[in-house]
């Protein structure tokens, strides 16, 4: 590991330049289009966008709604991981939490407002047990349901995270010392995970004011700017240079995020060591607890049970006669089917591409005497994919790649995946990588083995957890976006998230919520394979 090997050079250039070429070039090529107009160079785009009133108002009530949802699932989150991480519950509570948590992560965001509609509209489920109408789904309210669901499992695994790392002995010492239980709350809780906390906020407000599927479903006249950006360029007269701007300006909250992030970092405390220490027994704080927990989780299975009842009724809810037929009909016609193998195709392709170069990146940067201005590349890349949007980055994509081979390909779609979810994957082996002997190169040299040779016979199987984490995220991630792929997408690489939307047109619920399972069961799957080799590695190491 003393000097760099021909084979750390082409990975790494391998790797630079495909994220110049489908990332840098692409944002660049799209902040240009946005200053170019039919009379040259200028702010006139800007000018004519900003003057808009539906379209400001669109990114006023983007604001308001993602500011919103921010707050309450950044508390709703730090609710449920308190309960598992501080409290006396009985582990089987516990253990339901985890899983009921991950479910919104396992379906399109389009689906979600489908779910809402079949449960709190005019004929849902919940109102018909109710006997009311509780609020009007369109609009406000409806979004904000949606993006509480959608923002709530990242939120909360980033919270849970950092309980890891908070010491309970300061919790016993503080109830010992007679401090009150506010003060020993705001100590020994609230002060160590500030950080976090604000980390939270800012991923989930990122999150709703970026997303399309929900919007799409339930926005109804409430406009917000992801929607805006559809319209303007999708709609009867598309105009590129405006949905540029537009996508620019999408950009500018998340660059905020990413700095405030950073400024947060700071508050992170840092323990030396931790005591695994028995928490003191408090029946109020439990059953408290307790009670909010199972509630929340209850809110989010009522919303998605609809999903389990609607496609196995003939009519529903006028003609409630069980039937399978919705999924007889929708596994014999060719174009659901092709819809999900396609889907299928990108997903894998990206999870197993997407790792290679995320395990790569993470390699170059931690296992190798690479300068450290090209390791410090790799973070920016993967600061900057955490900062698009992928909305911004099809649009992107879109334009840049209008006039080549690429175009309508499934190439790019699987491309702008890897690209746009590579943040968690590189971080996730970055961590694990940097907890191994470094000394393991240096000792396969030293026995006359190659660079290569060795992370394929020693790194890569002692962390076989971290890469099946990978593939299971790159997968799931595939299979769920629609933001993303919105702008990529033509009538041969339709995919399942892109179908769900079509169909919306033609009112065709039932198969919405027969691919929604599809969906949710193929991911459920994955999920499954990938956490049972995870621990089966983990068990051999």
């Amino acid at each position: 590991m003393h000097k760099v090997k021909p084979e750390m050079r082409i990975i790494y250039i391998a790797i630079f330049l495909l994220f110049i070429s489908f990332l840098l070039v692409p944002l660049v090529s799209l902040f240009y289009r946005s200053f170019e107009t039919d009379h040259g160079f200028g702010i006139n785009n800007y000018i004519t966008i900003l003057s808009d009133k539906n379209l400001v108002q669109a990114i006023v009530n983007s604001i308001k709604v993602s500011t919103l949802t921010a707050c309450i699932s950044t508390v709703l989150a730090f609710i449920l991981a308190y309960s598992i991480n501080c409290t006396k519950l009985i582990q089987p509570l516990k253990g339901f939490m985890k899983i009921v948590i991950l479910i919104p992560m396992l379906l399109p965001t389009i689906t979600y407002g489908f779910a809402i509609i079949y449960s709190f509209g005019q004929q849902g489920l919940i109102t018909k047990l109710i006997g009311r109408n509780l609020f009007e789904i369109y609009g406000f309210n409806g979004l904000l349901i949606g993006y509480v669901i959608y923002t709530l499992p990242a939120a909360f695994l980033l919270i849970n995270n950092s309980f890891k790392y908070i010491d309970k002995k300061f919790m016993v010492v503080s109830e010992l010392m007679g401090d009150g239980p506010f003060r020993s709350f705001k100590n020994t809780i609230i002060r160590p995970l500030l950080g976090t906390l604000g980390g939270a906020f800012v991923l989930s407000f990122i999150l709703s004011f970026t997303d399309y599927g929900i919007p799409a479903s339930v926005g109804g006249t409430y406009y917000v700017v992801a929607t805006q950006l559809y319209q303007v360029m999708l709609g009867a007269i598309p105009n590129f240079n405006n949905g540029a701007v537009i996508a620019v300006l999408m950009l500018v909250p998340a660059v905020f995020g990413v700095l405030l992030l950073n400024y947060l970092e700071k508050f992170n405390f840092h323990y030396d060591k931790f005591t695994n220490v028995e928490m003191i027994p408090n029946k109020l704080r439990d059953i408290s607890f307790g009670v909010v927990s199972t509630i929340i989780l209850v809110g989010i299975l009522s919303v998605f049970a609809v999903m389990f009842i609607v496609p196995f009724f003939i009519s529903y809810p006028f003609k409630l006669t069980f039937t399978l037929q919705h999924f007889v009909d929708a596994f014999q016609s060719s174009d659901l089917i092709g819809v999900y193998k396609n889907s299928l195709f990108v997903s894998i392709l990206t999870a197993v591409l997407g790792t290679i170069v995320a395990y790569s990146s993470a390699l170059l940067n931690v296992r190798t005497t690479i300068k450290h201005n090209s390791k410090l590349v790799i973070d920016l890349i993967s600061m900057l994919t955490n900062t698009v949007p992928g909305m911004v980055l099809g649009l992107s994509y879109l334009l840049f790649f209008n006039n080549s081979s690429l175009k309508g390909t499934f190439a790019i779609i699987i491309l702008c995946n890897i690209v746009h979810f590579f943040t968690t994957p590189y971080l996730l082996a970055k961590n694990s990588l940097s907890k191994m002997n470094p000394g393991w190169e240096t000792t396969g040299e030293l026995m006359g083995d190659s660079w290569i040779k060795t992370i394929y016979r020693v790194v890569l199987p002692n962390s076989k957890s971290t890469v099946f984490e990978m593939i299971s995220y790159y997968f799931i991630n595939s299979m769920v976006t629609v933001s993303g792929i919105i702008f990529l997408i033509t009538a041969e690489t339709s995919l399942v998230a892109s179908k769900i939307k079509e169909l919306q047109h033609f009112q065709k619920y039932d198969e919405i919520f027969v691919l929604s399972l599809l969906i949710f069961f193929t991911n459920l799957i994955v999920k499954f394979i990938c956490d049972y080799f995870q621990r089966k590695s983990v068990i051999q190491g």
